[in-house]
């Protein structure tokens, strides 16, 4: 890592070339001291942070009407068993519940409430379509269905499906590649097709293979309770919503061709749970593509496991995006985390790599309370983080970026110092401590950069503060590159600086803030 020694050779400036003026609300640049060539001391790496004053939004989606087993009245069952020829026992003939096959197609028209359909076995040309008045359970326990000329699964209901993956079961779906066989006026996109809202739930697995649009839609909202989940779109999303996205608990494995979880105009809420995505597209977005008035997009996680791979941004939201927690790791080519409007980081561990964009982007307010974020952009002009020259304010949790550049943190709205450096190599450690010995930062970063951002309570005021590159950390655990424990040792001294301002640029590039 290259750490200038004097202020002439600091990269001090905005990108445009301007001067930064240290009396600005951008904070203070500081001259440094050259290194001396020492070697490190033996140091105990200190993953302590403090955290402040959460903001932004804490909806989880919470909905009684979506717990099966508190909103919905078993009266009857019905079941399907496919095979070589299909098996339907159907208690309410006659009495609510009409159903016709041809083949292994199967059309339910139903009129009263309290139905449970079981669905089960084989069908290697066939399909099962639900007309109903009432909200119903749907069980899957041990289908295994795939269509030669339609959907797997066709619900024209406006009413909430119930799907319950039974315990231990396997299930699969798989649509045509073309519709040759939808009745006039319906709408159907996606191998799993509903009107209504789908509320899955269960301990069993259900895999889904779209060859004709998407994986899994809802005109409505979708909402995974438990259960795992494995949905494959060879054309379009692995799963589309109209309204919503709401994921409780459970596992998703989603491989797509455009987006991961696609909302056409509404909300994208992760309370726990497991989300994997690889997707050309993106991982998971919340939109609003009629650009409605009365349309709020936004996204929320509050907790769970997301990792994303995507050629275009790895969590967008068309409006504001909240993190309260959770552990997220998005590998990019386009942003990493983007927000048409404003960005708040509350706690969790987040990672977001972006190899041709900015690692995190709001296009508003950029707000950072608590948790653990690792951000690493491309070259300049793109940044680890960047909020087009509006407040970046950090009073809380520990954050480090790398890239061409960031924007700088708003000195009037933080509370927690920060450090901007100069340039450095990919694999390279890069090591921070006081006088005393005591750790202030130890990163491996994952890129070469121009500009490194770091900010925590370790920082304090008016303090100085050694920079050792290279050397090694022993019995030590790291999140995507930022030790949180072991011992640095062998690094050679590159320089110092001391805090004089909340925010203190030694070198790298402020160019959006």
């Amino acid at each position: 890592m290259v750490i200038v020694a004097t202020c002439s050779l600091i990269s001090c400036g905005k990108s445009d070339g301007s001067w930064t003026d240290p009396t600005s609300d951008q904070g203070s640049t500081t001259g440094t001291t050259t290194g001396d060539g020492s070697s490190s001391a033996t140091t105990k790496i200190d993953s302590t942070y403090t955290s402040g004053t959460a903001e932004g939004s804490t909806e989880t989606g919470y909905d009684e009407d979506d717990l099966v087993e508190s909103s919905f009245t078993l009266a009857s069952t019905v079941k399907i068993v496919y095979g070589s020829t299909v098996t339907v026992t159907n208690p309410l003939a006659g009495n609510g519940v009409t159903i016709t096959t041809d083949g292994n197609n199967v059309v339910i028209n139903a009129t009263v409430a309290g139905v449970a359909y079981d669905v089960s076995g084989t069908t290697s040309s066939g399909s099962l379509k639900i007309y109903s008045d009432k909200k119903f359970e749907l069980n899957l326990n041990g289908a295994s269905i795939t269509s030669t000329d339609r959907p797997a699964i066709n619900i024209q209901s406006g009413k909430t499906a119930f799907v319950v993956l039974q315990q231990g079961s396997t299930n699969s779906l798989t649509d045509a590649a073309s519709y040759t066989s939808l009745t006039d006026g319906e709408d159907a996109k996606g191998a799993f097709f509903s009107e209504g809202q789908l509320v899955f739930s269960g301990s069993g697995a259900l895999t889904v293979n779209g060859n004709y649009k998407h994986g899994i839609v809802s005109d409505d909202y979708i909402r995974v309770r438990t259960g795992t989940l494995n949905v494959t779109s060879t054309v379009k999303d692995a799963i589309h919503t109209n309204e919503g996205f709401i994921m409780d608990n459970g596992t998703l494995n989603l491989k797509s061709a455009d987006d991961g979880v696609q909302v056409d105009a509404g909300y994208a809420i992760v309370n726990d749970g497991t989300i994997t995505i690889n997707s050309t597209g993106k991982g998971i977005t919340a939109d609003n593509e009629d650009e409605d008035p009365e349309v709020t997009p936004y996204v929320v996680i509050n907790g769970g496991n997301i990792s994303v791979t995507a050629k275009d941004e790895g969590i967008e939201s068309k409006g504001d995006l909240t993190i309260n927690a959770g552990n997220i790791v998005c590998n990019t080519t386009d942003d990493g985390i983007n927000a048409a409007d404003n960005i708040y980081i509350n706690g969790g561990k987040i990672f977001a790599y972006a190899t041709d964009n900015d690692g995190i982007d709001a296009n508003g307010l950029l707000t950072i309370t608590g948790g653990v974020v690792v951000a690493a952009g491309a070259r300049q002009p793109e940044a680890s983080f960047d909020c087009d020259a509006r407040t970046f304010k950090i009073t809380g949790g520990m954050i480090v970026g790398v890239a061409g550049a960031t924007s700088g943190p708003t000195a009037s709205a933080s509370t927690v110092n920060s450090v901007i450096l100069g340039s450095g190599t990919s694999g390279q450690i890069i090591h921070i401590e006081d006088t005393d010995g005591n750790e202030v930062m130890t990163f491996k970063a994952p890129e070469a950069f121009s500009t490194l951002i770091y900010a925590s309570s370790k920082l304090k005021s008016s303090t100085s503060y050694k920079i050792y590159t290279g050397g090694s950390v022993a019995s030590g655990t790291d999140f995507n590159g930022l030790y949180m424990s072991g011992t640095y040792s062998g690094g050679t001294n590159a320089g110092s600086f001391t805090t004089s301002s909340t925010v203190t640029q030694v070198g790298g590039s402020i160019s959006r803030g």
